[in-house]
């Protein structure tokens, strides 16, 4: 996909000056989409001893997941839940992806995970899923069901890379290497699988310009979706506790730093990927520091918008080509 403007018409076919995931629903099924949030009760290989115990120093799923949305209860009945709730809010919404966001999804063996997909697949109005998982958690076999499923259903793998360095993963114990994650994505994309990855910018040690060039080093990498967070500190984390103990290893964003932060960055980056989110939002309660107040994540997407119409820029406006792995 170019880059190039043409009389107000970006590449991505409208006038949107960001390749939206909600567009891109729309330009597939024609029509609004909603994604239903499912926690099946899967670890992760660095909580289990696998890998290493503790998880990710930043993790708390509770701070993502819906009320409605616990491992205690039946994928089923997770989905009708979450569309009663989904109704209430998104009237338009017929048809379903059934989001597995909570830590690994690909951990388990096959078997295991054909059943839970199956039965989230049979359910009435879901189309398709949305699963979330690290690359050091898929194989050969597992993109192999996935591929099949595909022909039949939108699936795609969302993979959790949230750095380019492998001092940070090392730091963050995130247990798989900035290798792991290009291999990952190669491979699911050559399968025939959509594939998206998942960015925090903020992490402990890096500086402004080390985030900035995962502009070039994603872009070359075969995407269909990309994701962005700000890093946020939640109480009770290993995290919590290192910053807490040496906070000047941490820079967090103010609100008005991450907007310009993040419109330089998309001018850097690949058109032809989808952003599904620019920020990450979690209860207020929950923060060490909560330096954005109560602002909602449709909120900063509408601040990112309107900064980039006062400043004529765009997605991709100067995307770096041959992409710098």
């Amino acid at each position: 996909m170019s880059s190039t403007r043409k009389e107000g018409v970006y590449p991505w076919g409208n006038t949107r000056r960001f390749n939206a995931y909600s567009d891109y629903f729309k330009r597939i099924f024609g029509e609004r989409v909603q994604k239903v949030t499912i926690d099946a009760g899967f670890t992760c290989p660095n909580r289990d001893g696998t890998k290493g115990y503790g998880g990710c120093t930043y993790c708390d799923n509770d701070a993502f997941n819906p009320a409605y949305c616990k491992p205690s209860k039946d994928v089923s009945v997770q989905i009708r839940e979450g569309m009663e709730f989904h109704k209430k809010r998104y009237r338009r919404a017929r048809r379903y992806l059934a989001y597995f966001q909570a830590y690994s999804n690909t951990y388990a063996p096959l078997e295991e995970l054909k059943t839970i997909y199956d039965q989230a697949l049979s359910y009435p109005g879901v189309i398709g899923l949305v699963i979330g998982t690290r690359p050091d958690c898929i194989d050969e076999e597992k993109l192999d069901y996935f591929a099949r499923l595909s022909k039949d259903y939108y699936i795609i793998l969302e993979y959790g890379l949230e750095s380019f360095y492998n001092r940070t993963l090392e730091h963050i114990n995130r247990g798989h290497s900035v290798e792991d994650s290009i291999v990952a994505i190669e491979k699911t994309a050559q399968k025939g699988i959509h594939t998206g990855a998942h960015l925090i910018f903020g992490l402990p040690g890096e500086t402004r310009d080390d985030m900035m060039r995962e502009a070039d080093m994603l872009s070359g990498l075969p995407l269909d979706t990309v994701k962005f967070h700000q890093l946020q500190i939640i109480k009770n984390t290993v995290m919590a506790q290192e910053y807490h103990e040496h906070p000047e290893r941490f820079s967090l964003f103010g609100l008005e730093e991450y907007i310009s932060f993040v419109i330089r960055f998309m001018e850097r980056l690949n058109p032809a990927f989808v952003i599904e989110r620019f920020s990450g939002e979690v209860p207020p309660w929950m923060l060490i520091e909560d330096t954005w107040g109560e602002i909602r994540t449709h909120q900063v997407r509408t601040l990112i918008e309107q900064r980039m119409e006062e400043w004529d820029t765009w997605q991709g406006k100067h995307v770096r080509q041959p992409f710098n792995l």
